[in-house]
């Protein structure tokens, strides 16, 4: 019986302690400006969901072009704009009872959208994203500015509450999952 009771309140901090690894880690690895705590999953990010203690319940998978992941007993999902903990959460609350007694749920971004560069660089294209990631760093990663590049006039489109959103950034700013970075051509 004591060892019963042992065996829970281990399984019940090592609980608590993933969790907090989880959220500082989150916190801890978010670029100036975004706090990936506030992160909202969008087409093509690729999350991890896992039930412990139920390894049929975990999946990794990429959200769908409508933003939607399978997962097993509730079908086809919409989760496109939820941050992570309010997936966790939904999904807590879609499984407890009917499925499962308490239900404990992780959910983790294991890969970013991309991100793209075009215009005035050697080698436009999309890119995987990594937290911390600086416009100076995208341009390096797109082979640099041309000749003919504008450093100063550099648009990033990012979508903001369902909308496409143009803006100037400078190179220490940040560049998010998803943007598309324009580095316009110098008339000069």
């Amino acid at each position: 019986m004591y060892l019963v009771k042992s065996w829970r309140a281990l399984l019940a901090v090592q609980m608590l302690m993933l969790t907090l690894i989880l959220c500082f880690g989150a916190a801890s690895a978010g670029a100036e400006g975004l706090s990936f705590s506030k992160y909202r999953l969008n087409s093509g990010d690729m999350i991890s969901v896992t039930m412990f203690g139920e390894d049929d319940m975990s999946v990794e998978t990429r959200l769908t072009d409508a933003g939607t992941i399978p997962y097993p007993f509730l079908g086809e999902i919409r989760v496109k704009g939820m941050t992570v903990g309010e997936l966790q959460h939904f999904l807590t609350r879609k499984l407890k009872g009917d499925y499962f007694i308490d239900p404990r749920i992780s959910v983790t971004v294991t890969e970013y959208r991309k991100f793209f560069v075009s215009g005035e660089v050697k080698s436009p294209g999309g890119f995987s994203f990594e937290p911390g990631l600086t416009l100076e760093k995208a341009i390096a990663l797109a082979g640099g500015f041309t000749q003919r590049a504008s450093k100063d006039n550099v648009v990033v489109t990012r979508e903001d509450k369902g909308r496409l959103k143009e803006r100037k950034l400078k190179l220490n700013e940040s560049v998010l999952p998803g943007d598309i970075v324009n580095v316009k051509e110098s008339f000069f």
